[in-house]
């Protein structure tokens, strides 16, 4: 346990290089255009000007200090953002791999479409429809991820889609739509928390995924409230905590069951509001009885004495907050530990309270609206679920189509890269905005499935691990060549609009799908202005449990975002949800009893540590874009591990040392500190190599990949 005084950072509001940025600003252009949008990056989006000179062929990141998120801070990677703008890896034209020599030569897009669509053709007569499959990504606009869930049930006629956004917050979206009715990762601005007692993160780095974020933290702890960091590593965002509490990898879900024993025991639980607000509490009280701390605390390392002063600080606040992230979601059981962290925030009282309640905190910049329109296995636009006749009909109108003609549920994204190039599996694949190669759990053998594929198509922006195993690259425009919207972590509608136009050769995801489905004999529209297509998602959604019918781009801009759900014009949209009732068929939330079985991979003799992965401060996702900007830091691969370990195996500091698990293996330097356990090694993703080493078990409600947790060896 840590409890300590106020040591947070403010965040700059400038760059490190501002006093050269400010000689640029002056030098500018005053008539130079100025647009205002949204960071690339994390589910933020936070607003940033762009300014364009020279005729477009500079552009300047400044700050936009009236959009409320960020308040015109930015992290390093939102000042740099424009860093891939003439990069010379920028993809410009079509290529086709010729399959006898294995070399890509370029094309006109004409050839590269009409290639494309006459194999997927062939493929379908010659397989069935089933046998091409569409993988998206959490970075496509909402219009993107709309019309490519639409090129896949409608031109395509294929059940098989998803993306991976399966990676990123599942399992925080299953428990949400168990609990509430309703999936938004916060159901409340994330300002809120600054006014709540007790903030609790589990899971989360904020301070180094999410950096302009961390200034409610500090403002949290000025006006005298608490922060708990529960995270196996202390990071930064520890460093800001009042509370440090630091859990075996994978074990966040016993430590909520053993705080809601606690909560039990002393008299804690709200029960006027558990009656009157809530089900289904009786089954949880019987079910963490046998949760002491004692239990707890062999289980998960967490002493009982730091669980009970983590429940004290809990029972005697007013207001409690939680908030989930990656941390303890990227597990075989994630959806039960996200669950047990909404029971105790349920069982306070606080769900539906101001500044208070449960909350995710989501990853990728379109996380939250890339699943609600489409690009999972199970929905339709709206987050209508795709075997609801009623959800059938309505989309399919908007569609033109007949309801009995959308294929059902399909695989969620491992199932489907685990069944490409098997028997009765996919023989081919588009993919839109995601680096498989590199993000996937398992990678050595996705790797595999995909070379087993007769035809691999990947639309980017640069070449990534995974378009290097295209048989077809497609160059797309990137996020300041294009208008679209996106949906943050606070379910904010927000509108990233064009500052330049692309490089010659470039085209956009829209113009790929709208071409494809041409080709492929649609009669369907698939609009390739953003406006006219979000026009037609708005009236997809309409009436579904993420309802934009009434938002649209004037009112974004005039209102810098509009809130989900939003029914009609004159509504005002819901920045907080739960006040009055939940979105279930009573209004009540549900408890919902869950049991921890443990990691799915436990360390043994052979591997014998806990490895985890996550982020570094300068990377994002798979590094296929942040890699390549000159002004971020790339110090490559590591493996951090405690002294002690370092000790056993004979390492030494930046030296390398090798972490071997059941599935593959790396070398990478180490970085020996004291900030994580000694049982365990850390190993950040954004570069290949480290998902060579997780585990592929999946969550049974989420499909979520066990990403968090597996067991390794490390040898100096």
């Amino acid at each position: 346990m840590l409890l300590r005084g106020l040591r947070g950072r403010h965040l700059r509001r400038l760059p490190p290089a501002h006093d050269k940025r400010d000689q640029l600003r002056d030098r500018r252009d005053l008539s130079d255009p100025v647009t205002r949008t949204h960071c690339p990056y994390c589910s933020l989006q936070c607003g940033m000007s762009l300014a364009s000179g020279r005729g477009g062929r500079t552009l300047e990141v400044l700050a936009w200090p009236e959009f409320p998120v960020n308040e015109g801070a930015l992290c390093r990677k939102g000042w740099t953002a424009t860093g891939l703008r003439g990069h010379r890896e920028r993809l410009t034209t079509p290529l086709l791999r010729d399959r006898a020599t294995g070399e890509l030569r370029t094309v006109s897009w004409d050839d590269a479409l009409d290639h494309v669509a006459a194999r997927l053709t062939t493929i379908q007569e010659q397989h069935g429809n089933d046998a091409v499959a569409v993988f998206g990504g959490g970075g496509l606009t909402n219009e993107k991820a709309y019309l490519l869930g639409k090129l896949a049930r409608v031109a395509l006629g294929t059940s098989r889609i998803d993306y991976n956004g399966r990676w990123c917050m599942s399992s925080a979206a299953s428990a949400g739509n168990q609990a509430f009715g309703v999936d938004r990762g916060l159901p409340f601005p994330l300002a809120d928390v600054e006014q709540t007692d007790v903030l609790v993160l589990v899971g989360s780095n904020l301070a180094e995924t999410m950096p302009p974020a961390a200034r409610h933290l500090d403002r949290l702890r000025e006006r005298g409230g608490k922060v708990v960091v529960i995270d196996p590593r202390r990071t930064p965002t520890a460093d800001r905590a009042d509370l440090f509490l630091q859990p075996v990898p994978g074990t966040d879900l016993p430590l909520a069951l053993g705080i809601l024993h606690l909560l039990g025991a002393a008299g804690a639980v709200d029960e006027d509001y558990v009656a009157t607000r809530t089900t289904g509490f009786d089954d949880v009280r019987r079910s963490v009885a046998s949760w002491w701390p004692e239990r707890v605390e062999r289980v998960s390392g967490v002493e009982a004495t730091e669980l009970r002063t983590l429940a004290d600080l809990l029972s005697s606040a007013e207001k409690v907050t939680v908030l989930t992230a990656r941390g303890a979601e990227q597990h075989s059981e994630g959806t039960a530990t996200v669950l047990a962290w909404i029971n105790v925030a349920l069982a306070l009282g606080m769900c539906g309270k101001p500044s208070a309640g449960y909350g995710c905190l989501t990853g990728q910049g379109n996380g939250q609206g890339g699943r609600e329109h489409g690009q999972k296995s199970d929905q339709l636009p709206g987050y209508r679920m795709i075997d609801d006749p009623a959800a059938r009909d309505h989309v399919a109108r908007v569609w033109g189509v007949e309801p009995a003609s959308l294929p059902g549920k399909g695989l969620s994204a491992y199932e489907l890269l685990d069944a490409l190039g098997t028997e009765g599996g996919p023989r081919a694949m588009l993919v839109h905005a995601s680096n498989i190669v590199v993000s996937a759990p398992n990678a050595v053998h996705v790797a595999d499935r995909l070379a087993a594929l007769d035809l691999l198509v990947v639309a980017d922006v640069v070449m990534s691990e995974t378009a290097a195993m295209a048989d077809v690259v497609l160059p797309v425009t990137q996020w300041a060549e294009e208008t679209g919207t996106m949906t943050n972590l606070e379910g904010r509608v927000i509108l990233r609009q064009q500052a330049v136009a692309p490089p010659e050769g470039v085209r956009s995801d829209l113009d790929v799908i709208a071409g494809l489905a041409a080709r492929l004999g649609s009669t369907a529209a698939f609009p390739t202005d953003p406006e006219e297509a979000f026009a037609e998602l708005a009236l997809a959604s309409a009436g579904g449990r993420a309802d934009y019918a009434g938002i649209t781009y004037d009112r974004i801009r005039e209102e810098h975002g509009v809130f989900w759900p939003c029914p009609d014009a004159e509504h005002p949209g819901t920045p907080r949800l739960f006040a009055d009732s939940f979105a279930t068929a009573d209004g009540r939330a549900r408890f919902v009893a869950v049991e921890s079985v443990g990691a799915a991979e436990q360390p043994d003799d052979d591997y014998p540590v806990h490895l985890t992965t996550g982020r570094v401060l300068a990377q994002y996702q798979s590094g296929a874009q942040t890699r390549r900007i000159a002004d971020l830091p790339d110090d490559g691969p590591f493996v951090e591990l405690h002294p002690l370990l370092a000790s056993r195996i004979g390492a030494r500091d930046g030296e390398p040392v090798v972490v071997t698990t059941r599935r593959g293996e790396l070398k990478a330097p180490c970085r020996v500190v004291t900030t994580i356990r000694p049982d365990t090694v850390f190993v950040p993703f954004h570069w290949v190599g480290a998902n060579r080493l997780t585990h592929d078990a999946l969550d049974p409600s989420s499909r979520m990949p066990a990403f968090k947790v597996c067991a390794a060896a490390v040898r100096s």
